[in-house]
């Protein structure tokens, strides 16, 4: 196979095989429905910077001491990228070399931690992310978390429950005098509310952090409260609402600036990937300009429908609806035996990608659930709306029903790539021919 005519460009021909393998993950990204919640489509600009020669120069250090030499560009990089996210979020210091997000919070936790401190924060089964603490984390061999959860469900519609119980976070605090409290998830489909949190920390104490992974984009837009200002550090990724490359960053106050970057280097890592912090210079820039208010609205809204739309199909929403870009589904009421996995599978050979998820209470393991998570950050990029919500609901309620019809199954196929067709997230590029 020949790269010729691809938007990858000809040095492909050099490896034929990884040629073969971009290519075609471009075609299942462009042909497929994307509506992992973590996942979205950056601009052809952030893929440029990702993938330029500032890959080739080690920087360990910052801006202004580095340990190496020829990094007066790399500075000026670094210091853009630095400076454009204090600017979007409203923050007196950025730190924006950490790896991901999970390197972000493990610095956070070494900036403000001794070995064997308590730690406040969410529950894996309820929603929480495995850097607060889970059994299978580093985090939890070095400091000692307790998890807070959500309500119980209810069939109130007005008060279906399953939202963070402030009172259970109070109590916790009180009894179990953590060092840290944190706030935010990886599987909610509610605003987080920081104020709470904040008066909490201060009754017990304790310092607060929020991790904003997943709402950082909608933050950026407007769209959900900003952490910053109410908690002492801010970790967040760039790749999910935020619409960057794949990495993360922090936000803290000048009084803990020097604690958080020691925390990074040397804490924790050694050169920073400045291709990415160039890339993440491009996403921040893009998120300052009022077009992305107008897309971070747009997420919400279209979760909003695909949240409805996905009921009338029968499927529970935990929690009863969404106020960010995900939705969050119990497939119990739909059918008591179709598990999150099996639903996964399914959809994925429909060509609608999304992933299994734990629900609160979760009878089944998190290798199997009884949930999926879905999103709307990536599909909203590519331009869809309210309408194109609506009937990808349809489509996810016709495979789940036809799931051992492979006729069923093949007609879906075919709508989702007729669909996905009208709304090219790359207009113009185009993988195989």
């Amino acid at each position: 196979m020949s790269a010729a005519g691809s938007p990858f460009g000809a040095w492909l021909d050099t490896d034929l095989e990884v040629a073969r393998l971009i290519v075609e993950e471009f075609d299942r990204q462009t042909s497929t429905l994307q509506l992992i919640a973590s996942e979205n489509f950056t601009s052809p600009a952030v893929l440029a910077a990702t993938g330029s020669v500032l890959t080739n120069k080690y920087s360990e250090g910052y801006p202004g001491a580095r340990y190496y030499g020829g990094n007066r560009v790399i500075d000026e990089v670094e210091d853009l990228a630095r400076e454009r996210a204090k600017a979007l979020f409203g923050a007196e210091h950025a730190n924006v070399q950490p790896h991901s997000g999970a390197s972000a919070n493990l610095a956070a936790y070494q900036a403000l931690l001794e070995p064997g401190d308590t730690v406040l924060a969410m529950r894996l089964d309820q929603g929480g992310h495995l850097t607060h603490g889970s059994p299978a984390s580093i985090t939890s061999k070095i400091w000692r978390f307790v998890g807070y959860g959500v309500t119980p469900a209810s069939d109130d519609p007005d008060a279906p429950g399953e939202v963070i119980d402030f009172d259970q976070v109070r109590d916790l605090a009180k009894s179990e005098q953590p060092k840290l409290i944190v706030a935010g998830s990886t599987a909610y489909a509610r605003v987080i509310d920081p104020e709470p949190f904040r008066q909490i920390a201060d009754e017990v104490g304790a310092w607060l952090m929020f991790d904003a992974a997943h709402p950082a984009g909608l933050i950026a837009g407007g769209a959900h409260p900003s952490p910053v200002g109410f908690a002492d550090v801010v970790t967040f990724t760039t790749h999910k609402t935020l619409r960057g490359p794949r990495s993360g960053a922090i936000l803290t106050s000048v009084e803990l600036a020097k604690k958080i970057d020691s925390a990074i280097f040397p804490g924790l890592q050694g050169g920073p990937l400045e291709h990415v912090i160039a890339a993440k210079a491009v996403a921040f820039a893009e998120a300052a300009r009022p077009e992305f208010s107008s897309y971070a609205a747009a997420v919400v809204a279209n979760a909003k429908a695909f949240a409805a739309a996905l009921g009338e199909e029968g499927l529970r929403l935990v929690s009863g609806g969404t106020d960010n870009h995900m939705v969050l589904v119990d497939l119990r009421s739909f059918d008591p035996e179709l598990t999150g996995k099996a639903a996964q599978e399914v959809l994925d050979r429909s060509g609608i990608t999304c992933n299994r998820n734990t629900i609160p209470d979760d009878p089944r393991s998190p290798f199997v659930t009884s949930g999926l998570r879905l999103g709307t950050a990536a599909e909203t990029t590519a331009g869809m709306g309210e309408a194109e919500m609506v009937r990808i609901a349809e489509l996810i309620g016709r495979t789940l029903r036809g799931r051992d019809d492979p006729d069923a199954l093949a007609a879906v196929r075919a709508e989702v790539a007729a669909l996905c067709a009208a709304f090219p997230p790359y207009p113009g590029l185009v993988g195989s021919t």
